[in-house]
């Protein structure tokens, strides 16, 4: 995310497509706010039977409404997707933002996953998206997002090594880990191997080398990072190589998945999702690739920073007993706090990190829900998680949506619920963050991978809980 993000909008009722509505035709009627089908970007026939199968389903229409705006908005609005060099290759904007973020691109998709077995052309979407993921990579491991082909990134004038194909160069570790998290559980849903071909090969070992090279543990490494702003948050400290840290094993992240710098360099929920990436890598090594030293390779770098987390993330809270922190430095700071963005301390449960029953987790979990949590707002609206990246008094519906996902009681997966039903503001869409005390006043109409997410949680309670379709 950058800076054209903070910008806040205040309306009672903006479509995704910018189309002023009626706050009395959608309070009586839930208008037509999804973009007319000769519109869209890609259509499948499975997306449309999911969608009338849920608004079947669903007891509240408002729920329903929501659903059939949402869950498809990825495909409705996002993403280009052809033929190239015989393969398929895929680019998904963001959505207000054209450009192509590894870890949205990734998420955005993701509740399609899986259907996939039952629509071809869904399945080679995401086969392209896999397949331009693995081609940026291969131009610059460490951006974060990148233009459809060499372009003019408003971004050019960063301090740090830009290429014409990058639109931003943020060094965020989930990003890397996002691409092998899709690609893995492509390859375990569809049984499809096409994608690891020597370019994917190549990407997965230069993956494993700048996650080394981000260890820091005798060099800094190549990559650092400037920019000229008055936003602190969009800058590095440190000469454009972070605060300074203790070389424990652990990987630097220099920023987070909000794309706001870290102040402890070592962002343990990335460093996390890193332990299970790696190992998804070594298992697809072993079983397709047949390399069995480059697996190695990988689990041996996966349990040495299992190993430094567990000694260096993991910290004694007065009130929560021991949890995880944000961040830390290897010093033995730590920074108490979560924000809203994925991967998040919430969301471990959800990246397959660890149970949502491990008591370390329960114990940051009531800590990251709490008022002792400086990033979790209560207000008239809502109540929820937010993030520096918009400042103070904005909750986050990927916050909310997070919470249900990762909650073991019914009562509190149907509290969420509504309260993203309350605070859409007449939209009919997801947004980025609104303020705690008045939902009309948010940020970013257009957000697709909020949008997609409010429909996995949705396929989530279905499939887990359709009970719960009663009750909202």
């Amino acid at each position: 995310m950058t800076q054209d993000r903070r910008h806040f909008i205040k309306t009672a009722a903006l479509s995704a497509s910018g189309v002023l509505l009626s706050r009395f035709s959608y309070a009586a009627d839930f208008p037509q706010v999804r973009i007319v089908q000769a519109q869209r970007k890609f259509n499948s026939e499975i997306i449309e039977s999911t969608i009338k199968r849920i608004r079947s389903k669903v007891k509240n229409q408002e729920i329903g409404w929501l659903f059939e705006n949402c869950f498809p908005n990825t495909l409705d609005t996002t993403v280009n997707f052809s033929q190239k060099n015989n393969r398929p290759d895929t680019f998904v904007i963001t959505g207000d933002i054209h450009a192509m973020w590894l870890r949205d691109s990734t998420a955005q998709v993701w509740p399609y996953l899986p259907l996939i077995n039952e629509d071809a052309r869904l399945k080679d979407l995401l086969a392209g998206v896999i397949n331009r993921q693995t081609a940026c990579i291969l131009i610059d491991p460490y951006a974060n997002a990148f233009n459809d082909g060499p372009g003019k990134s408003e971004w050019l004038t960063d301090h740090t090594d830009m290429k014409p194909e990058l639109h931003e160069r943020k060094w965020e570790l989930d990003s890397l880990c996002y691409t092998v998290r899709l690609a893995y559980h492509y390859w375990k849903t569809s049984g499809d191997v096409s994608c690891f071909d020597e370019n994917w090969k190549k990407a997965a070992q230069l993956i494993i080398k700048t996650c080394k090279e981000q260890q820091r543990k005798v060099v800094r490494g190549p990559y650092k990072f400037g920019r000229t702003t008055s936003w602190s948050t969009d800058t590095v400290p440190g000469n454009g190589y972070g605060n300074i840290t203790k070389p424990v094993g652990m990987i630097h992240s220099i920023f987070r998945p909000s794309d706001d710098a870290t102040l402890y360099p070592f962002l343990v929920s990335s460093n996390l999702f890193a332990v299970v990436s790696f190992r998804q890598l070594a298992e697809i090594s072993e079983t397709v690739l047949k390399d069995a030293a480059f697996a190695a390779e990988c689990k041996e770098l996966a349990n040495e920073v299992e190993t430094a987390i567990k000694k260096y993330a993991v910290v004694d809270h007065p009130k929560y007993g021991k949890i995880y922190a944000m961040e830390v430095d290897g010093f033995g700071n730590a920074l108490f706090q979560d924000d809203a963005n994925v991967p998040n301390l919430l969301s471990l449960p959800y990246l397959g990190v660890v149970s949502d029953k491990d008591k370390l987790y329960k114990n940051t979990r009531k800590f990251v829900l709490s008022e002792d949590n400086p990033y979790f707002f209560k207000g008239r609206a809502a109540e929820g998680l937010g993030s520096p990246h918009t400042l103070i008094n904005q909750i986050w519906p990927m916050g909310i949506i997070m919470r249900a996902m990762t909650s073991t009681e019914d009562a509190e997966i149907l509290a969420q619920v509504e309260l993203l039903r309350k605070t859409h503001a007449g939209t009919g869409f997801m947004h980025e963050s609104f303020d705690k005390d008045n939902a009309s006043v948010f940020t970013r109409k257009w957000f697709a991978w909020a949008n997609t997410l409010f429909g996995e949680l949705i396929l989530k309670i279905e499939k887990e809980r359709p009970y719960l379709f009663d009750k909202f």
